[in-house]
This record gives C-alpha cells, sequence and structure tokens, in this order.
C-alpha cells in the first residue's frame, strides 16, 4: 500500500488559508491598508469599484519596498514585523501574521507597484491565482499601489454567495472607518465609483469622528479619561440624544486596534442603564493603552478577538470612568414631580398693600344645648325621589342606538362581531383599549386582541404598495423645504435611493451636499421630512436587502415601520373602529410586512383553560 499523506502545493494551502482570513472584498481593503498605517504613510486612498467585486485599490506614500522584498511579500508567513517568538507578546503594528497577501494574491489577480524613496525606479509584479505572471522595473512614486481585480475569480462558490453591492460596501465602510478612527494623524480618502464617500484630513481624535459621523455629534460627545498603572483609558461617549436602536456606532479600541469584547460591552451597558430607554444603545469611542506584554491579540486570523491579563480590574476601571463622565457632565435624570395633582400654594406677592390679619368668626345665636338634627339617608333617598319624575325614562338612552348604514353591517361582517352580547336598546362598548397599545373586541369565538402600532403598520404599508402599483404616488408638498445634511456613507445612500424615493412620493434635490426635502407622501406627514428620512437611513442600513423583493419594497416597508412610532395614543370608540376596519381591508391583515403578528384570537376554550384551577 503506498503513501497516502502528502503535502499540498503552495497556491492550494493558500487558497485554504483565504477562506480564513479573506471572507469579503471588506477583509481584503482591512489587510492593505493595515498595511500601508504599518509602512509609516501619512495619505492612504481607497478606490472601490462595484462594492469591491470589479476593482479594490490602495494606495500609499509610505516607506515602499525594494524589488526583493515586494516579490518576497507574497509567501505564506513573510513579514517585516516580528522576527522571533517572543516579538508576539511585543506588538506595535497592526499586522504580523505573514498570511494577508499571500491569501489575497491566491483568490485575486493582482498588481503591485511600489517604490522605496531612495530608489529611482520602482517594481511593478503581476500575480494571479497566487501566481507571478510579470516582474518588471516601473516609475512610480514612492509608496505603494496594490490593484486588486475579480476577487474569488477561481472561488465561484464564495463569489457567488457575496451579499448586494450596497451590503457589501457598508462592510467596506465599516473597516474603513475602524482604522480611521485610530490613526487621525494620517489623511484618508475612500472613492466608490468615482465619487468621494469619506475625505478626512488629519486632525485631532474628536473632529475626525465628527467628519466621520456627521456635525450632528458636534457638542453631543462627552470625554472619558482615566489615568492607572494597569493602563490609560481615554475616549468618548455620545450624549442620550445620540442613543441608537441597535448597537452600531460603538467602538472598543486596544492599542489602536478594533475589538470586539462582550465583557468591556457589558460594562458600557450597566454605565448607561440609568439613562437609556429600553430598546436604546449608546454610542462611545473608548480607546484602551495597555503594555502589549499583558494583551493576546494571536487568537483569530480577523485579529479582532483580545484577551487581556487584567480583564476584571480593566472591567471596573471602565465603568468607574464612564460613570464619572456621566456624572460630571450631569447626565443622569433629573427627577419629575407629578404636578398634575399637586396643591396649590400661594406664594407672597410683592403687592404693596401689607396683608390682611386672618379674622375671627363667630355665629351668636348659636346655642351648643340644642339638640341638632341627624342625618338620615332614607330622607334623603326619599326626598330624592320625590323630585325625579318617572315618565319618560327611555329617552336617557336614545343616544346608544345603533347605527344600522351598509358600511356598519360589512364591518360587522367582517370582523365576525358577536350579536349575542347586544341589546335592542342599545350597544355595549364595542372597543377597549389596553395602556394605549392594545385594543380589544370581542369576536363570535371569543375575544381579538390586536396591536395598535402594528396594525398601523400594516395600512400605512399596504397604503405605499397600492400608490406603486396604482404609479400613482400622494405627495405633500412643503412651502419651505426641510434641509437634511447626513454623514457621507448615508449621503451615498441616500443618493442611491432617490429614485426609488420619488415612486413613494417623495420629492428630493441635492445642492452642495445638502438635501432638501421638498415633498413627503400624504401617508407619512406626522413626522417631520428630515427626520423621517434620518431614521430611514438609519434603519436600511441594519436591514439586509437581500430579504425583500426589491428595494423599493424595502423602503416601503421600513418608512410603514418609522411611520407608526408615535401611534401609542389614547384612541376614541371612533378611531379604534376606523382602524379595525381599515386593517381588515388589507390584503394581508395578520401580520407586518417584517412577518410580526398583528392580531390574536384568544378562544372561549383557551380563556377557560386560563381561568381554569
Amino acid at each position: 500500500m503506498g503513501n497516502q499523506i502528502h503535502q499540498l502545493p503552495d497556491h492550494i494551502a493558500n487558497q485554504i488559508a483565504a477562506g480564513e482570513v479573506i471572507q469579503r472584498p471588506a477583509s481584503v481593503v482591512k489587510e492593505l491598508v493595515e498595511n500601508a498605517v504599518d509602512a509609516s504613510a501619512d495619505k492612504i486612498t481607497v478606490k472601490i469599484k462595484d462594492a469591491g467585486k470589479t476593482l479594490i485599490q490602495v494606495i500609499d506614500n509610505g516607506k515602499g519596498m525594494s524589488e526583493t522584498d515586494a516579490r518576497m511579500a507574497f509567501e505564506r508567513h513573510a513579514t517585516s514585523k516580528i522576527a522571533e517568538a517572543n516579538d508576539l507578546f511585543h506588538l506595535t503594528t497592526m499586522g504580523f501574521r505573514g498570511e494577508a497577501l499571500a491569501s489575497i494574491a491566491a483568490i485575486t489577480r493582482l498588481t503591485l507597484k511600489t517604490r522605496t524613496a531612495d530608489e529611482d525606479l520602482g517594481t511593478e509584479l503581476q500575480l494571479s491565482g497566487s501566481q507571478v505572471t510579470t516582474q518588471e522595473p516601473v516609475q512610480c512614486p514612492a509608496g505603494s499601489n496594490f490593484q486588486v481585480k475579480n476577487l474569488f475569480f477561481n472561488v465561484p462558490a464564495r463569489r457567488k454567495f457575496l451579499k448586494a453591492d450596497t451590503t457589501e460596501f457598508k462592510h467596506i465602510s465599516e473597516e474603513f472607518i475602524r482604522l480611521a478612527l485610530t490613526h487621525q494623524e494620517i489623511e484618508f480618502e475612500l472613492i466608490h465609483n468615482d465619487q468621494i464617500v469619506y475625505h478626512l484630513p488629519k486632525t485631532n481624535r474628536i473632529q475626525r469622528i465628527i467628519n466621520i459621523f456627521g456635525k450632528t455629534y458636534n457638542d453631543k460627545l462627552i470625554p472619558v479619561e482615566t489615568q492607572t498603572t494597569l493602563g490609560h483609558i481615554h475616549g468618548f461617549i455620545g450624549k442620550t440624544e445620540l442613543a441608537k436602536k441597535s448597537p452600531g456606532e460603538q467602538y472598543f479600541f486596544a492599542n489602536n486596534r478594533f475589538m470586539r469584547h462582550p465583557y468591556f460591552y457589558k460594562a458600557m451597558m450597566l454605565a448607561f442603564d440609568p439613562l437609556l430607554q429600553k430598546g436604546q444603545y449608546p454610542v462611545f469611542f473608548i480607546y484602551l493603552d495597555v503594555d502589549p506584554d499583558t494583551i493576546d491579540v494571536n487568537i483569530h486570523p480577523t485579529k479582532t478577538e483580545i484577551k487581556f491579563e487584567n480583564e476584571k480590574a480593566l472591567w471596573q476601571i471602565l465603568q468607574a470612568a464612564v460613570k464619572e463622565a456621566i456624572g460630571k457632565h450631569n447626565l443622569t435624570p433629573s427627577i419629575d414631580f407629578d404636578m398634575e395633582n399637586s396643591i396649590d400654594i400661594p406664594v407672597a406677592s410683592n403687592q404693596p398693600e401689607p396683608a390682611s390679619a386672618p379674622e375671627i368668626r363667630v355665629n351668636p345665636e348659636y346655642n351648643p344645648f340644642e339638640k341638632e338634627k341627624t342625618y338620615q339617608r332614607q330622607d334623603s333617598y326619599q326626598q330624592y325621589e320625590k323630585k325625579q319624575p318617572q315618565e319618560n325614562w327611555e329617552s336617557l338612552y336614545q343616544d346608544f342606538d345603533r347605527p344600522d348604514d351598509s358600511s356598519t353591517v360589512k364591518f360587522k361582517r367582517d370582523l365576525n362581531l358577536d350579536e349575542d352580547t347586544r341589546t335592542d336598546n342599545f350597544s355595549p362598548v364595542r372597543f377597549f383599549q389596553l395602556k394605549q397599545k392594545y385594543i380589544l373586541s370581542h369576536v363570535k369565538s371569543g375575544v381579538m386582541l390586536m396591536d395598535q402600532k402594528r396594525a398601523f403598520e400594516r395600512i400605512i404599508f399596504e397604503q405605499l404598495q397600492q400608490n406603486l402599483n396604482l404609479k400613482k404616488s400622494s405627495t405633500q408638498s412643503s412651502l419651505f423645504p426641510d434641509e437634511f445634511s447626513p454623514n457621507p456613507l448615508a449621503a451615498g445612500t441616500l443618493r442611491e435611493i432617490i429614485p426609488e424615493l420619488a415612486k413613494l412620493g417623495f420629492q428630493i434635490e441635492e445642492q452642495n451636499q445638502i438635501f432638501f426635502i421638498k415633498g413627503v407622501p400624504g401617508e407619512l406627514t406626522d413626522l417631520q421630512p428630515a427626520q423621517l428620512l434620518e431614521h430611514l437611513l438609519a434603519s436600511l442600513d441594519e436591514a439586509d436587502p437581500d430579504l425583500h423583493e426589491s428595494l423599493t419594497a424595502l423602503i416601503a416597508s421600513k418608512l410603514a415601520q418609522i411611520s407608526s412610532i408615535n401611534i401609542k395614543k389614547a384612541l376614541n370608540q371612533e378611531e379604534m373602529e376606523h382602524l379595525t376596519e381599515s386593517l381588515f381591508t388589507c390584503q394581508m391583515p395578520n401580520y407586518t410586512p417584517e412577518g410580526k403578528p398583528v392580531l390574536r384570537i384568544l378562544t372561549l376554550e383557551e380563556i377557560d383553560k386560563l381561568l381554569t384551577n
């Protein structure tokens, strides 16, 4: 029997390694930009086409590479960052494993142009699937220029499972932002499909955050800083006005390296717990500078998981530092006393006339020995009975007669109301509202329980869908257009969806990177237009467009969800009946566009079981 175990060729081994290191286009951007940072570049430009599926180009003005180093850089585990095992415990660079370039070259067609500052000519390398196809001298600027084309061209299964361009570019932007937040001394630029998304000049840390996330962060960031023997914790936390509905803008960095750390995240959430409502998440940018000997970065190829030697102590220090910042800037909620039923206490005024002394009044005719007439309840009832006329008592109920028009009959039939609960003279309360959130109504089989917010969401969604199908959107124009200035990434998303928004009834124009909202759909006039778009862009950032039929359907679903935010209010009988009628005219009244249940029927059998001992 011959030998069955053999060593894999390098190009196959590189493809296997690429499965862990390069998961999507954003992974390529991360590795190449980290290399540019390690090369001491002070200007880095990232150019993307088709969300990285066609082209990823990273240009830097760093140290560059010699001809020999450029060729060696694409070998497995070739690196300039470490030389021996002990160097793993003194890491000061972003990369160190020597896997990234070999993994990228294994699954792409790559071109590198690089030159050191002391050389007149640089080197151009072209690789395809780990194989060097061209190497020649070239005239180029000092630094490195990587062009990565046709990602996963030789791994069609991986390319097939890439998400939509919007989703992939969102991941690219996130990796770009993480690196830009830790290196404010470097000028960064991100270009997508020949359009500048971010241009971030050299600046300080807080200004870098504002340049990335928009002017709304100005004056809404609170500094956090504490210095201990275990390390230096510093950064910024957002005021409660910046709180989000999803944990998006939350960043931990250890020695300028982005990390995910559930244990430290819990410390942040506990510190913010008294300030935020359920379902809200704080905004924070926390930087931990610790001795490299006390952390372990070499856990996962993505290098986003870090182990700390003094984890528990740092947890307590972090929580205390955040609480101190919250207390210093008076973010704790003040006690709001209920003044509705308070006693009106008069206050001394500044009027010139003096206050009069209280007078004591007596009744000179009062005889303490005279027997008082005692109160008899029966006497009072008899007097009341004599005063009240007993004829025409039917008029007391004349306002309770049921209307018998066709719409009411149709509604009763659709809702299947229980006629046995009514009398011939008047109708009892048909609907009951619970906590301004649920609507209860009796039906033939039991009790119908309806979620008020979700019902409104379904109604608005189907109205928008109907307008789309009829190609007849209703627009509420504004005499004075609202101005909307989103951050660069959100502005790029808005530009892409403006044609879809126009189909729904929006009228939006852009001038000098400011969007003017001249009209909104007639169904969505309860919210301010700028606030409506802000919520929409935030919700689209969290959504997966691949799970919806079309981008327009996704937008309509999110708009319906946003417009139902303020529906939690008291409704009278007529409003509850109208809401229920509108819901039952929908094609799918039982579920929201997101698939959540709108109503449920509690049968008599189920109620009996609940009340059975």
